[in-house]
Order: C-alpha cells, then sequence, then structure tokens
C-alpha cells in the first residue's frame, strides 16, 4: 500500500487487510470477503456525475422535456416555470436543448442540481420523501438524460473524463455564471488500496448516489467491473432509453427516484445486490458475516455502510456532520480518518453538533446522533485535517 496516509492509517488498514484477506478465499457472503468504496471524493477528487452534467450542457446533450415537472415527483411549480422561462419552448420535446450557448437554462439547471433551489432562492423540490433513501436533485441528474440510452450517457461520461482528467489539478470551469472544479483525479492512495484488496481476495465494489452508467466508465480505471458497480439505476423504456423511473431496492419497487443508494439505500443496495437479501431484510443490518469488512465515504450520504463495516471504516475528511460525529467518536476503535489526498480542507474551528443537529431522520428534520444504546454522542472537535 501506499505510504502517503495520515498518522498509522496505512499500518490500521494493512493490518484487516492481513487479517479478513486470503488469496484463496475466505468466509463472508459466499465465497470472499467484501470491500465498498463510495465514488466521489473518496476514489476520485471531485464529482464525476457533476463533470459529466457540466459536460452534456456545455455540448447541448440534455432533451427538453414536455413538462419540466415530468423529470422529478417533488419539482414545485416554482422550479417549473423558472426551467421553462430559461430554456425555452423554441424546440420541441425531446430535442436537445441550446444550453452551451443559454447560460439562464445552464444556470437554472446546475443550480437545482447543486442547492435545491432555483437561481431566484425559490425551493425547487418539495413534498413528501425519505431523507435516509433519496436526495431529489441527486435523483434528479440521471432523470435528466431521459431519452437518450444508456450508451449515449457513457459516451457522454468517457468525454468528460477524458476532459477533466486532462485539466491541472486546482481548476475551474465557469458553467453559466458557476464556477465548478474543471478537473478529477483518481486518487493513488485508493487505487493502490484498492488493489492490494483485490490481490488479498477481495471482492471490491463501488455503491454511489451518481448515474450508474457514468460512475461504470470511472469505475473501470481501478480494476472495478461493471458487474461490482453500484449506482442510480435507471429503468429503461422498450427502445433501451433511460426513462425518469429508478429501480427499486429490498421492498420499496421501481419509482421516480424515491429510493437511491443514499444513506440507508446505499445499505439496501448491498444487501441485496452483494449479499442477495430481498425484501424488507435488505434495509437492516446483517450479521458480520453479509456486511463488508472494509467500507469508505467522505459523506454523510455514507454514514450507513460505512457504520457497517466490521473490520476498518474509512472516512475522508469533508467536514460532514453525522459521518464525522461517528468517525469521531469511535464506538469500536476501528473508524480510520485520513485527510483528502488532494486539496485537503482546513480544520473545522467549530465542533461538530452531534448533541443536536448533525443526524437527519427520514422525514428531514435534524436531531442529535445517537450510539446504538440510544446514548447521544457529545460535540466533537475536528482533528484529521
Amino acid at each position: 500500500m501506499s505510504a502517503a496516509w495520515y498518522g498509522d492509517n496505512r499500518a490500521h488498514l494493512q493490518q484487516v487487510v492481513d487479517a479478513r484477506g486470503t488469496c484463496a478465499g475466505a468466509p463472508g457472503h459466499g465465497r470472499r470477503p467484501v470491500a465498498a468504496f463510495d465514488w466521489d471524493n473518496t476514489v476520485t477528487k471531485n464529482d464525476v456525475t457533476d463533470a459529466t452534467l457540466s459536460w452534456a450542457l456545455r455540448h447541448d446533450a440534455i432533451l427538453r422535456p414536455a413538462r419540466w415537472k415530468d423529470t422529478s415527483a417533488w419539482l414545485t411549480d416554482a422550479a417549473d416555470t423558472a426551467l421553462t422561462a430559461a430554456c425555452g419552448t423554441d424546440v420541441p420535446p425531446g430535442a436537445p436543448l441550446p444550453t452551451a450557448t443559454n447560460p439562464r437554462c445552464t444556470d437554472e439547471i446546475f443550480e437545482i442540481r447543486e442547492s435545491g433551489r432555483t437561481m431566484s432562492g425559490a425551493a425547487a423540490f418539495a413534498g413528501d420523501w425519505n431523507h435516509r433513501r433519496t436526495v431529489p436533485q441527486y435523483a434528479w441528474v440521471p432523470q435528466l438524460f431521459a431519452g437518450h440510452t444508456v450508451a449515449d450517457l457513457s459516451s457522454y461520461a468517457r468525454r468528460a473524463r477524458a476532459e477533466a482528467l486532462a485539466a491541472p489539478v486546482g481548476s475551474t470551469r465557469l458553467l453559466g455564471t458557476h464556477t465548478v472544479p474543471g478537473y478529477v483525479r483518481y486518487y493513488d492512495q485508493q487505487r493502490d488500496l484498492v488493489r492490494t484488496l483485490r490481490r488479498a481476495g477481495f471482492d471490491v465494489y463501488i455503491v454511489s448516489a451518481g448515474s450508474e452508467p457514468v460512475t461504470e466508465v470511472w469505475s473501470r480505471a481501478v480494476g472495478v467491473d461493471a458487474a461490482h458497480t453500484i449506482a442510480i439505476r435507471s429503468v429503461l423504456d422498450r427502445r433501451g432509453r433511460i426513462t425518469t423511473r429508478t429501480q427499486g431496492c429490498g421492498d420499496a419497487p421501481a419509482s421516480r427516484g424515491a429510493v437511491i443508494p443514499y444513506i440507508d439505500g446505499k445499505r439496501c443496495w448491498i444487501n441485496q445486490e452483494i449479499f442477495g437479501l430481498r425484501g424488507a431484510a435488505a434495509w437492516h443490518r446483517q450479521d458480520a458475516r453479509h456486511r463488508p469488512v472494509i467500507a469508505a465515504g467522505d459523506a454523510d450520504t455514507d454514514v450507513t455502510f460505512v457504520g457497517d463495516a466490521t473490520g476498518a471504516h474509512l472516512v475522508l475528511n469533508r467536514n460532514k456532520g453525522e459521518l464525522m460525529c461517528r468517525a469521531y467518536d469511535d464506538a469500536d476503535g476501528r473508524w480510520v480518518v485520513n485527510p483528502m489526498f488532494i486539496e485537503p480542507l482546513p480544520r473545522r474551528q467549530d465542533p461538530y453538533p452531534c448533541s443536536t443537529t448533525a443526524y437527519t431522520a427520514p422525514d428531514g428534520t435534524p436531531g442529535p446522533v445517537r450510539r446504538p444504546d440510544g446514548s447521544v454522542l457529545p460535540d466533537l472537535a475536528d482533528t484529521v485535517y
């Protein structure tokens, strides 16, 4: 493994690999132990789905929907009005929007994706959803590519990948009036860790809240194939074209984005796709034989499956509240916190609000982070940066 890790993190991870890995296979979910990684800002620096959306907006690759409200079950009237006004109705439904020459349209789309609000500040999504199973603006990205084939989207992702890898580290790009990262890099340390795990007999999976065809384009370069890449899976129509519906998980059917690999949804997809559980059981923590040995993430969307790991919970510090509360509490002594390997964040000055608001309930309300025994975590300082 690469030596460029914080403190004794490399040694800690190597101990787990040595103890639980085997070239011949080991007891686990059937054959070999499992390692699961989030993708964006865990294996790469910067978000590859955003890089693909950026490329698509600069190359007129978004098809105009008949009604913007058809793209999401939760899109508000305000967002529908803003998108219609900004993107116009000159091109027929199903034809490419001229986003490359219409910065207003690009701005509205990207602002909604980024913040869940319109450029005027109005809420872009409203209604009821389980905040530990989905977030509308994440589900909205693959929904924006409705009408395209998976091959189309994969092609856009390959072009965006080439562009992002060629751009200098630290570079930015103007997208409408938004300044966005212009580059993406694989973390050498994570590529090395994946390589080490595979050599030690682990089944390595990617579990992302991005678009699956996009993530698959990127994951191949670290030796993870499509069968081991799990992300948002769009339902296809009879012609093989992407629709605004997404596949379900556990006992949740296909829907317009109600269940994606997000927080508890990542656990469900891991239990279902890796360990073969079906129905409601897929939403629940399983016995140690049916959980990843090593799990890695960088954000609250990863907190459930990273916490399920039995050997090491690897966290890249991006100052995300619930995840960092769990990591710094280190209840089982197996949490491994590392700064981002490229452009790490400075130390957070205030303690994480673990005792009050760092947890997000299914209905979206904030609350305290609790241990399995119900006790509330104290506020915790940021110490790895």
